[in-house]
């Protein structure tokens, strides 16, 4: 009991930047025990893949550009949406009690934006040995990941801190989700298929540009909306 008051009031008392630290070093560790999210996606890859493999002796580019954001949008759920969903309601309570909701949001969405990273690589190296890689703009494409990645882990983790507080979380996740994920689908789709064509890249700026700008929106109101969720 006496540890646990000193842990609290040990990161209470720090600055900002160290308890996001703490938070994030605690997200770690908890992935690395259950292996959740990299067990989920390798498996779900690997099957989806496979399946594609039955279905189809080769594909096309733009069949290929669809498919690649199908697997990436279901992984994304499966690994981010747990980030508030499956903790329990006692280590809730106990973390809440320790780091501000701010420290907690900028920890939840950093490290779920720094998993996705890793999880599209995996998916993309996988997927690309498979059906090869077509993309003739392979910078452009790599900036439509990088910036999918983004918005996946931003957009889930508020979408799954509020479903946390409902009754019937995983089904909120969805009818909340997927209004929000349609149009940044519709944006990485678009961009990535410029990627395809080898299109000049400045036809591209309104797409990177509309996604900077949800990005920014969804991590904003994350970062507004959860001190009032924190204090339910």
């Amino acid at each position: 009991m006496l540890k646990k008051l000193t842990i609290k009031l040990t990161l209470r008392s720090m600055p900002l930047i160290h308890q996001i630290k703490y938070l994030i070093k605690k997200e770690m560790l908890l992935e690395w025990r259950s292996k959740y999210a990299l067990n989920g996606i390798l498996l779900y890859v690997v099957s989806t893949v496979f399946v594609c493999l039955l279905s189809f002796i080769s594909i096309k580019p733009i069949t290929w550009n669809a498919l690649f954001w199908i697997i990436m949008l279901f992984s994304a759920i499966n690994a981010v949406s747990k980030s508030f969903l499956q903790e329990s309601k006692a280590r809730q309570l106990y973390v809440y009690t320790l780091a501000s909701p701010f420290a907690l949001m900028v920890a939840k969405i950093l490290y779920n934006t720094f998993l996705m990273l890793l999880l599209t690589i995996i998916a993309l190296v996988f997927y690309s040995l498979v059906f090869g890689f077509p993309p003739q703009d392979k910078g452009l494409f790599f900036v439509s990941t990088i910036l999918g990645s983004i918005s996946f882990s931003t957009i889930f983790t508020m979408v799954s801190a509020i479903a946390s507080k409902a009754g019937n979380g995983g089904m909120l996740m969805a009818i909340l989700s997927f209004p929000l994920i349609i149009p940044v689908l519709i944006l990485l789709i678009k961009l990535s298929k410029n990627a395809l064509d080898g299109l000049d890249r400045s036809a591209s700026l309104d797409e990177i540009g509309n996604l900077l700008v949800v990005n920014i929106l969804a991590i904003v109101v994350s970062l507004v909306l959860f001190p009032y969720l924190y204090r339910d």
